[in-house]
């Protein structure tokens, strides 16, 4: 059962993760955004490994508005291709209930 969604992004620095996170709460689209800190990634991009520190985040939002929070977060986001998961979780009725009261 799924009456939350979470978006799970990765971001080049906190400042990014926080301006943007800030952003898609007063437009409504999240009812809260958890800034993880930094990890460590390792990934294949343009035929190469690569390392790097990213700043992980996690969106609070309704399902119904998943993959418009998705688009949004995409297009202010700084990377070509983002890495942009949408987990659908149960959160329970009364989490449910205040995310739906806090987005559109």
């Amino acid at each position: 059962m799924s009456d939350i969604a979470l978006l799970h992004v990765t971001f080049a620095d906190a400042a990014e993760a926080e301006r943007i996170g800030r952003t898609m709460v007063e437009e409504r689209l999240a009812a809260c955004v958890n800034l993880l800190g930094p990890c460590s990634s390792i990934y294949r991009w343009q035929d190469k490994v690569e390392t790097a520190t990213e700043h992980r985040a996690l969106f609070k939002t309704t399902p119904e508005l998943a993959r418009e929070l998705a688009d949004r977060v995409a297009a202010l986001h700084s990377y070509e291709l983002p890495a942009i998961e949408i987990w659908p979780v149960a959160g329970g009725d009364a989490i449910a209930a205040w995310v739906d009261d806090s987005t559109r």
